[in-house]
């Protein structure tokens, strides 16, 4: 990159300043010299922290919200609203003081009120959140998400306006880290009654309480702005006046943009990436993400286990993650991320791992594949491929139909690409054979990929139905230490011997950054953090 060019550039923006106007009439000046430019693959779909289920909107959420605590560099859990905290011997009671300045961006007050209320519609069957079985552990949760009990029977309570009193069913070991995920933040209940069903989908149909506010998203476009919230009780320690975001479907785009000086930031394709290595701009970010195959198991052929294992075995992970991207992407023989969850030295990916299901072993799959087709009455299938419209997926999806097609006998694959959004409705609503999808972690613990495939799990768009699952991972809630970890190593290894779901490898995202960017945090499980990033 020329970064002569870029100095230039900057230095001639920063004889002015921009001034920014919101939906309120207020105005905001923006110095150049204080503004970053970042790239997305991806459109943001929601500005409610309690319905929010894709990486996109959960980066400006996690940017324009704060809860009890947000993570910091390598994952490390710091103080976000909280003042001090206090657990109770047994460890089932937290008591919170939060901070007494904490405003929401349009000026009220955030108390322990919001915290409540935030909480009890995230568990509330009416709101719709799938991400509810978080609370799971906060007394009476699990009935209310359940639709047993009432949400304000859920365990918080505001015992003044900025003192929050948290009571447990059970000790959860990464309760700090679990709260700092962004459905664990506080609502303003003002706005989200005013604004009813609007909530959340356009920025003037928010508010936030974090060291930026989005600005200049309306729903659908691909073009926004995190701004600097001066509401926020720690803005004296956030440098930047606005990050703007611009989405770039295809990576050629986006590099070429951040040639030119226009981008700070871009991700790269695979064929950058190789090229691009040992640039000093070049940085390789680590991901708590495992990216995978999902079968719908209402489907007649997915729903028999052989064809399941079929595809699988028919799968060169080590082919796919090495030579088709290249990018540093490691292959994965567990479905939790490396160096999520450790426990006396081990690391749970390491030692949760099993070949069965997760080799390529072409006669393998070949002899499942007949046995399959024999089961089924049929000599051949065809079915669809389903994955989102990015440079990234289309070469992933083009490469699993080859395989499936070179070997499995009598597999005719097509393949399907559309926005992420669309992508997520079809799952959701049960419309696909396989789709290629993945999750990154919410918190630091094996739970947070396991539980998508319990029975009731809201993200088990594929209806897998096992008992003996279902067993391990509710015997795992009652248990600590050893047992735990060894409940939770069995219950992965079943996940994957039956073929519910197909892993393929844990993505790295290959990156080009302008190396005046400085003081950003990132850590793989909330990715980009930016409240104290600045230019030099």
């Amino acid at each position: 990159m020329n970064f002569k060019k870029l100095v230039v550039t900057g230095v001639t923006m920063l004889v002015g300043c921009a001034a920014l106007t919101f939906v309120d009439g207020s105005t905001q000046s923006v110095s150049a010299d204080k503004v970053l430019n970042w790239s997305e693959d991806s459109e943001l779909q929601t500005l409610d922290p309690a319905t929010s289920v894709d990486t996109t909107s959960g980066l400006m959420l996690r940017n324009s919200y704060e809860g009890l605590y947000r993570l910091g560099k390598d994952g490390q859990v710091k103080k976000g609203l909280v003042k001090t905290e206090k657990v109770s011997d047994d460890g089932l009671t937290y008591t919170f003081t939060l901070q007494k300045n904490a405003k929401w961006s349009n000026g009220d007050p955030v108390t322990a009120k919001d915290f409540v209320y935030g909480w009890q519609r995230a568990v509330d069957p009416k709101t719709g959140a799938s991400n509810s079985n978080l609370f799971e552990g906060v007394k009476n949760a699990a009935d209310i998400v359940a639709g047993k009990m009432d949400p304000k029977e859920l365990g918080v309570k505001a015992t003044d306006d900025h003192t929050l009193v948290v009571t447990l069913d059970k000790k959860i070991p990464y309760f700090k880290s679990l709260v700092a995920t962004q459905i664990f933040s506080p609502q303003n209940k003002k706005i989200v009654e005013k604004y009813g069903k609007k909530y959340g989908t356009e920025a003037k149909y928010s508010v936030s309480n974090g060291p930026f506010k989005v600005a200049g998203w309306n729903g659908s476009n691909q073009k926004w702005s995190l701004v600097k919230n001066n509401n926020y009780w720690d803005k004296k320690a956030v440098k930047l006046d606005k990050v703007n975001f611009q989405v770039a479907k295809t990576t050629s785009t986006s590099y070429s943009m951040y040639q030119q000086g226009d981008l700070d930031e871009t991700m790269l394709s695979t064929e950058q990436a190789r090229q691009l290595k040992g640039k000093n701009d070049f940085v390789a970010r680590k991901q708590a993400r495992v990216d995978y195959l999902e079968l719908n198991k209402q489907s007649k052929a997915f729903a028999n286990a052989n064809i399941r294992k079929a595809v699988s075995y028919a799968l060169n992970r080590d082919q796919l993650a090495n030579k088709v991207l290249g990018d540093g992407t490691t292959p994965t023989k567990s479905f939790v991320s490396k160096g999520l969850m450790e426990y006396k030295g081990k690391d749970f990916n390491e030692a949760s791992a099993t070949d069965k299901g997760t080799t390529y072993n072409k006669k393998l799959a070949q002899q499942y594949w007949q046995k399959g087709l024999k089961e089924l009455g049929v000599k051949s299938l065809t079915f669809t491929v389903l994955g989102d419209d990015d440079d990234l997926a289309k070469k992933v999806n083009e490469y699993i139909q080859s395989q499936l097609q070179t070997n499995l006998k009598g597999a005719h694959v097509k393949v399907q690409n559309i926005n992420k959004k669309s992508r997520i409705d079809r799952m959701k609503q049960g419309k696909f054979d396989l789709v290629q999808t993945g999750w990154t972690a919410d918190y630091q613990d094996a739970t947070s990929f396991l539980n998508l495939f319990t029975k009731d799990s809201a993200y088990n768009f594929g209806k897998y139905n096992s008992q003996e699952y279902d067993k391990l991972m509710q015997d795992a809630k009652s248990q600590d230490g050893d047992a735990r970890w060894n409940t939770l190593v069995k219950a992965n290894k079943v996940l994957l011997e039956d073929q519910a779901v197909v892993p393929l490898y844990q993505p790295v995202t290959a990156t080009m950054q302008n190396p005046d960017v400085k003081g950003l945090v990132y850590n793989t499980i909330s990715e980009y953090n930016f409240k104290e990033a600045y230019l030099n």
